[in-house]
C-alpha cells in the first residue's frame, strides 16, 4: 500500500499565524476599562505532554456586568466602554500562550437560567482539521455550583475547564489546554 503525504487541504497548518499575526489581541483591558484586570496564562500541550508551538488562541468573553460586545445581545445594561471582549495570541515555542482581561460578569443561557463568569475558547492548531471549542471558569466563583454547561461534564473532568490562581492570588491564573490523553481538556460539539 502506497502512503500520501499529508497536505494543506488535510490540516490545518502552522502557516495561518502569517495571515493573522497582525490581528493578535493579548490585552483586552484598553486604557479607560476601569475593572480589575485578570492575567491567564496557560500552555497548550498534546496527549504526551509536549509543548504545542504552533497553535492559535482565541477567547470570547462578556463584559463585567456580563455583556457581549454584539448588536444580538439585548440587554438593557451598558456595555463597558472599550472594552471588545475578544482576544487571540499564538503559542510560542513552549506552547505558552497569555491574555490579560477583566472577569466576566454572569450571563443568561438560551433556557434563561444564569451561567458563571466563563472565557469561551477556540483552539487552532496544526493536526486539527476542526478547531476545537471550550470554556475556562474561574475558580472558586460560587456561580460554577449552578452553571448549567459545567453541570453537564462528569465531575472528576470539570478540573479541566477551571484555571487555578497562581500563588494564590486570584488575578493570575493558570489554565492549560491538553489537547488529548487521560487529562484531555473538555472540548464541547458545536
Amino acid at each position: 500500500m502506497m502512503s500520501q503525504p499529508t497536505t494543506p487541504s488535510q490540516t490545518v497548518g502552522p502557516f495561518f499565524h502569517i495571515g493573522l499575526r497582525w490581528r493578535f489581541i493579548d490585552d483586552l483591558t484598553k486604557p479607560g476599562i476601569d475593572r480589575d484586570k485578570v492575567t491567564i496564562k496557560g500552555r497548550v500541550l498534546d496527549g504526551d505532554g509536549k509543548p504545542v508551538s504552533d497553535a492559535l488562541i482565541e477567547i470570547w468573553q462578556a463584559d463585567a456586568q456580563g455583556r457581549y460586545a454584539h448588536h444580538d445581545d439585548g440587554q438593557d445594561t451598558p456595555m463597558e466602554h472599550g472594552f471588545t471582549g475578544f482576544g487571540r495570541v499564538a503559542t510560542d515555542d513552549d506552547g505558552a500562550f497569555g491574555f490579560a482581561t477583566i472577569k466576566p460578569g454572569r450571563v443568561r443561557a438560551p433556557n434563561g437560567d444564569w451561567q458563571a463568569p466563563h472565557l469561551n475558547v477556540t483552539i487552532f492548531a496544526r493536526g486539527l482539521l476542526k478547531h476545537l471549542i471550550t470554556r475556562m471558569y474561574f475558580p472558586g466563583d460560587a456561580a460554577n455550583d449552578g452553571d448549567g454547561v459545567l453541570q453537564l461534564v462528569p465531575a472528576q473532568r470539570r478540573a479541566t475547564l477551571i484555571a487555578q490562581p497562581i500563588d494564590g492570588r486570584m488575578n493570575a491564573l493558570r489554565w492549560n489546554v491538553i489537547l488529548q490523553g487521560g487529562s484531555e481538556t473538555v472540548f464541547f460539539e458545536y
